[in-house]
């Protein structure tokens, strides 16, 4: 069968295809055949914790508690005579689903049975089944995960960061809500959020594996017709990130905790817009290029604080981007969170004059960041998940090895002058309470 929708895309040089199209009912697809014995899939909705508010029908704003996405997630699995993850389990299959703030996905990798592993996939998440007894366990059980993530230092490191980051807006929540907020969630509530963003238009499939693409994609035609065949416009989400460059972040807290040392962590929020895909994706790559040349374990940075004491191994850096913010992390356990915080924020403020001494690091720490993301070709999952999300348009693995191929020293530079504000930091402490 032809279909007028779908798109063959040629990387000769890594000697691969990709074969992409949207269905009737606006489900995008992704198929990407691979000389493995192994098959991932992964679909994807557009909704996060962050998606706390959307338009109705009605033109009614209605707002979701905090955690809701999450707990649709679980809730999803469950049907009234069976639990999705025995299908699985039955068919020799690994699944699995996580929830972010801008985004839900359920996976699930197998080595035979493909077709059935997919009608699965496909059905639990578009069949849903919640009752008031089902919620009401559920409410148990992930009550039980937020207390879990209560007594984690690392979690509560985090969590408290993001919140000092984003103090105004949902991110100051954590993911899985609170044991207050998932008491307000019903069946009634799962089922109004359920309808908003589970609709197809709003959901992306990506399969890697051993497979013919064109012969999977018209199986996944005849697959589809027997759920929604209407294409509905995406959700009406309301409008609820407040200004990416506002300066009414928490500047710093602290917290007490059964620790042996300090753990402090410092963030620096990015107020840098940027509205086309791929020039989202260069600018992601750039930065995460730019604090790997001045953070790496390799770098005289490291090792200076290393031997001063001011941090250990436990010492790490990330980078992460959504859809509406992005932002930066810096981590330790440290005697001298004081002294980490602010030798931080010395490396970032004289990093402009230090770049430009830096061709051969750049050139070492490209080939470096070249070959990890060459070497990950070989996982179906890893290519799949990097590109589950609409956050870089059409943009796949492949293309980002080109984009990250080309980027030069001017690029960080400029990366770097776009995302280094020093009014936009804040940092938090977890301090031991034996100390006070």
């Amino acid at each position: 069968m032809e279909d007028d929708n779908l798109k063959e895309k040629t990387y000769p040089e890594f000697n691969q295809r990709l074969v992409s199209g949207q269905l009737d009912n606006g489900m995008e697809v992704v198929l990407i055949p691979m000389a493995f014995q192994k098959s991932y899939a992964v679909l994807t909705t557009d909704f996060g914790s962050i998606d706390q508010s959307f338009t109705n029908s009605d033109q009614k704003v209605v707002t979701l508690p905090a955690g809701c996405a999450h707990f649709l997630e679980h809730k999803l699995f469950e049907k009234e005579d069976h639990d999705a993850f025995d299908l699985f389990g039955e068919l020799g299959a690994d699944s699995n689903a996580f929830t972010s703030y801008t985004q839900t996905s359920y996976q699930f990798s197998t080595t035979m049975n493909l077709h059935r592993c997919l009608a699965i996939l496909l059905d639990f998440v578009q069949k849903p089944y919640f009752s008031t007894q089902g919620v009401k366990k559920e409410q148990g059980i992930i009550g039980q995960e937020i207390r879990m993530y209560a007594d984690s230092p690392s979690s509560r490191l985090y969590t408290g960061t993001v919140a000092n980051l984003y103090p105004n807006d949902p991110m100051r929540e954590d993911i899985a809500g609170t044991e207050n907020s998932i008491e307000k969630i019903n069946p009634d509530v799962l089922y109004s959020a359920y309808q908003e963003f589970y609709r197809p238009s709003n959901l992306k499939l990506v399969v890697a594996g051993n497979f013919d693409p064109h012969a999977l994609y018209d199986w996944l035609v005849d697959q589809e017709s027997q759920y929604s065949t209407t294409k509905e416009p995406f959700p009406k989400r309301v409008a609820n990130l407040s200004d990416p460059a506002t300066s009414q972040l928490v500047d710093h807290q602290e917290l007490l905790m059964d620790v042996q040392r300090p753990h402090v962590m410092m963030a620096l929020r990015g107020s840098h817009h940027v509205a086309d895909p791929a020039e989202r994706l260069r600018y992601r790559l750039a930065v995460e290029l730019l604090l790997e040349m001045l953070f790496d374990d390799t770098t005289d940075n490291f090792l200076r604080l290393y031997d001063q004491g001011v941090i250990d191994d436990s010492f790490s850096f990330s980078f992460e981007m959504e859809r509406g913010f992005h932002f930066a992390t810096w981590s330790s356990e440290t005697n001298q969170p004081q002294e980490f915080t602010q030798a931080i924020r010395e490396i970032l403020m004289h990093a402009q004059e230090n770049l430009a001494r830096m061709q051969d690091q750049f050139e070492s720490m490209q080939r470096g960041a070249v070959g990890r993301l060459v070497a990950s070709l070989n996982s179906p999952e890893l290519i799949a998940n990097r590109y589950s999300s609409r956050l870089f348009g059409d943009v796949t693995i492949y293309d980002e090895l080109k984009q990250l191929q080309s980027l030069t020293l001017a690029d960080l530079r400029r990366a770097l002058d776009q995302f280094i504000k020093p009014n936009l930091t804040t940092t938090f402490t977890i301090m031991p309470r034996t100390e006070r």
